[in-house]
């Protein structure tokens, strides 16, 4: 009786000879050897199989193709001497095959292995002294009599590849053939390759990373597993890549290659030929289809970028009159694409229900297509099939709806329409189908990655200025484009700072890296300069302050930043750079340029740090543009480039459109990061203010000398004694207050502007007045401020440089 297990193993033996059957009947399959070694891993437990074959004076048996773990594990050379003591050199000198257990090994002193677990070793000819068989297995007892005989079924079964394009003896290679030496980099290639990557033999340097140049960044990884020895086995290789045509279009290439192991003399090569893979297949069956439309979904951020990804895979090899793909929401379609874009191109329902760009279509008014949503698959409907008309419309010669399922729901749909009749092959349905699958899947993606952009975009805004103020003598503008990369808060900010005298800061700056605690940073750095402005410190010590603040913050992060004081009155403004980029100017006469200007290091690099100041001169008409790294740096230029790009571009502006510019210096850079742009045009003041100051000594009649300054003062400026009388009374209430209520200077600052006077009183005690609640009969102090109030349209104080300023504001009459 037969026994069980011999029973299973008959079976096993049957099904190997089957498996072994099917690879053979297709020869030309370039992987063809590998999936017949995968067999000794499946029939016979094994944990590596490979072939070794002769060299070209037959006296090295080299290895050239491999399945399972890798060869280094078990102690395994690439070559072995057809001559020796090897067991390798005895089956391939007796013909016969050698099974060697783990204590057999442990005797045979060139089969050494590196590993301390056992393991056994089956070596077997080829037929036809081809080569030989090697394998190894792990299992306990070694090689069975089954396994042995799988193994031998697998031996036979082996049929060595088509030998390497080997150089003529003209020297050159096959017009499609390649040679890459692996310690170099150096590579030989055909005529025909040069003319697939579009370049001539004397252009060619022979270096393998000039092709490497020409391929699409996102192809690089695959094709350097292939290139690198490191990272591939011996063996056949296949790859389709992608490179860039001078047009800028990108071509699909196929790689065929083997790696060929080294010689005494000769190094380790990658041998094979490369094709252009649009010419081998022009059926739509073809897989490669399917890896393209991966390809472009896998880079594709937004759900506009997902669906021109689809339309671009489709449309074309289908040869389909249109295609439109949309979300389903509220059941409504909301179509994202439409190819053509033509309205005309559409059935009436959905010109009918057209919104702005594209159409929102409900899917009530086309029941056979939600019942196709309900089932989830892709559903085809020939020519003779009667559908209502906003899809009969759509596809007169035949028409595909592709559900795309994604997450346990359906993300959306995909119709597909010809004009004339249209025969659906079982190919083409499988296409259809796996694409709906990438592209549903790539569509809600694309939907959480557009939601998770708009609400960091929410956020960056949050953190900057809502609106900028209006400036006295200029017109200032701001922009701010969060990273088209990721979903992280970018660290750009501006500002517009409003100071006393016509003085206006403008703010612009960058915080290190694209996080939560850099957007946290931002908002602190921000607050910390407006503050230290509005104290009316000057540009230097603004950024001074604020960079000590940094450094007690003990944060990891630094800043960049750029602090720009402009005297609204004069014309003339004051730089300070901390480590960021400098100011350009647009001048009247339409010339540009970088303001040289000193700088500081970054913001929370060194607490000790000097940042000088820069003067700058506006005329009338003059634009001063501050910006980020993120408008002028990118992968293909550097910041010099770039700035000397932007200033191009500002001087080729019409500042009469301050708004126009700031969107067309946006328009035209080439950005992955965030970007903040803060432009400024200054036009001077159509009325310049006047100004007296005058120190006020701490004298007994010092309030008496201050009316009197303030009396010949304004009528120097045509102020009549009428008109003044209530200004000369503020005058002495807040001369007096200071002098009674603080130590130190005290300065009276008056400044008329069409028959508006503000007198302003500096003192250096940070304390504001405090205006009484209420004052009783007997009170000797307190009613200075509320006479104040009482004769001022308005009044306050602001700090200033530790100290205080407090004003009152008077119209004066006549």
């Amino acid at each position: 009786m037969v026994s069980e297990g011999a029973a299973v193993r008959g079976i096993r033996t049957e099904r190997a000879e089957i498996a072994l059957e099917t690879l053979t009947g297709d020869p030309g399959a370039p992987d063809r050897l590998r999936r017949v070694l995968e067999q000794a891993l499946v029939f016979a437990g094994a944990a590596f199989a490979g072939v070794y074959t002769p060299g070209d004076d037959g006296t090295v048996l080299r290895l050239a193709e491999s399945a399972g773990l890798p060869r280094t594990f078990f102690g395994l050379r690439d070559a072995y001497p057809a001559v020796g003591r090897s067991p390798a050199a005895e089956a391939y000198g007796t013909g016969r095959s050698v099974w060697l257990g783990p204590q057999e090994l442990a005797d045979c002193p060139d089969a050494r292995r590196t590993p301390s677990q056992e393991f056994s070793l089956a070596v077997l000819p080829v037929p036809g002294h081809a080569g030989l068989l090697v394998v190894v297995g792990e299992r306990d007892g070694g090689f069975g009599p089954e396994d042995r005989a799988c193994l031998e079924l697998i031996a036979d079964a082996i049929v060595l590849p088509a030998p390497l394009p080997t150089v003529s003896d003209t020297g050159e290679l096959p017009a499609d053939a390649f040679s890459l030496a692996m310690d170099t980099g150096r590579i030989e290639v055909g005529d025909g390759i040069l003319g697939l990557f579009d370049m001539s033999r004397d252009d060619f340097d022979g270096k393998v990373e000039t092709l490497l140049g020409r391929t699409l960044p996102e192809d690089v990884p695959a094709l350097m597993s292939v290139v690198e020895a490191d990272h591939m086995s011996i063996g056949d290789r296949e790859l389709e890549f992608r490179i860039l045509e001078p047009s800028g279009s990108p071509k699909w290439l196929r790689l065929r290659g083997r790696m060929v192991p080294g010689t005494e003399g000769r190094p380790a090569r990658l041998a094979g030929t490369v094709a252009d893979a649009s010419t081998l297949r022009s059926e739509v069956t073809d897989v490669a289809r399917v890896q393209r439309l991966a390809a472009a979904l896998a880079t594709a951020g937004t759900v506009k970028d997902v669906s021109q990804a689809v339309v671009t895979a489709l449309r074309g090899p289908l040869k389909a009159d249109r295609i439109a793909l949309a979300e389903l929401e509220n059941e409504r379609l909301v179509v994202t694409v439409l190819d053509p874009p033509d309205a005309d191109a559409w059935p009436e329902l959905w010109r009918t229900e057209w919104r702005t760009e594209w159409p929102d279509a409900p899917v009530r008014a086309m029941p056979t297509l939600a019942a196709a949503l309900r089932v989830g698959r892709p559903r085809i409907w020939p020519v003779t099939t009667a559908l209502e008309p906003a899809l009969a419309e759509v596809g007169p010669g035949g028409l595909a709806v592709l559900p795309l399922p994604a997450g346990g729901r359906m993300a959306g749909a995909c119709l597909i329409g010809w004009d004339n009749p249209h025969d659906f092959g079982p190919d083409e349905r499988a296409l259809l189908t796996a694409a709906a699958g990438l592209a549903g899947q790539a569509l809600m993606r694309a939907h959480a990655f557009d939601a998770e952009h708009e609400l960091v975009g929410m956020l960056q805004r949050a953190l900057l200025p809502r609106r900028l103020p209006r400036l006295p003598g200029a017109l200032a503008v701001a922009r701010y484009l969060p990273p088209t990369e990721g979903l992280e808060v970018g660290g750009d900010w501006y500002d517009v700072i409003p100071l006393t005298d016509n003085h206006v800061a403008l703010v612009i700056g960058d915080v290190q890296g694209h996080s939560a605690a850099a957007a946290t940073l931002m908002g602190q750095m921000r607050t910390a300069l407006r503050a230290y402005a509005a104290e009316g410190h000057t540009p230097d010590v603004v950024v001074s302050h604020t960079n000590r603040l940094l450094m007690d913050m003990e944060s990891d992060l630094f800043a960049t930043c750029c602090y720009v004081d402009v005297d609204m009155e004069a014309g003339i403004a004051w730089c300070v750079r901390a480590g960021h980029l400098q100011p350009v100017l647009r001048h009247p006469d339409g010339t540009t340029e970088v303001a040289r200007t000193e700088g500081g290091p970054p913001l929370g690099v060194v607490a000790q740090a000097d940042f000088p100041m820069t003067q700058l001169s506006l005329r009338p008409g003059t634009l001063l543009a501050l910006t980020t790294d993120g408008l002028v740096e990118s992968r293909d230029a550097d910041i010099d480039v770039g700035m000397e790009r932007f200033a191009r571009d500002l001087g080729a502006s019409d500042p009469s459109h301050l708004g126009l510019v700031a969107d067309a210096l946006l328009g035209n850079a080439h950005r992955t990061d965030d970007v903040a742009l803060l432009l400024m045009r200054y036009d001077g003041m159509a009325v310049l203010p006047l100004r007296e100051s005058w120190t006020v000594w701490r004298v007994p009649e010092a309030a008496r000398h201050a009316r009197r300054f303030s009396r010949r003062t304004l009528r120097s400026w045509g102020v009549t004694d009428d008109a003044m009388d209530a200004g000369l009374l503020v005058v002495s209430e807040l001369v007096t207050n200071a002098l009674i209520h603080t130590d130190g200077p005290v300065r009276l600052d008056l400044t008329l502007v069409d028959h508006r006077l503000r007198i302003a009183v500096a003192d250096g005690s940070p304390r504001s007045p405090v205006k009484p609640a209420n004052i009783g009969w007997e009170a000797t102090g307190g009613r200075g401020i509320l006479l104040v109030e009482a004769m001022s349209t308005a009044w306050g104080t602001v700090p200033v440089s530790g100290g205080k300023q407090v004003w009152a504001d008077l119209v004066l009459e006549g």
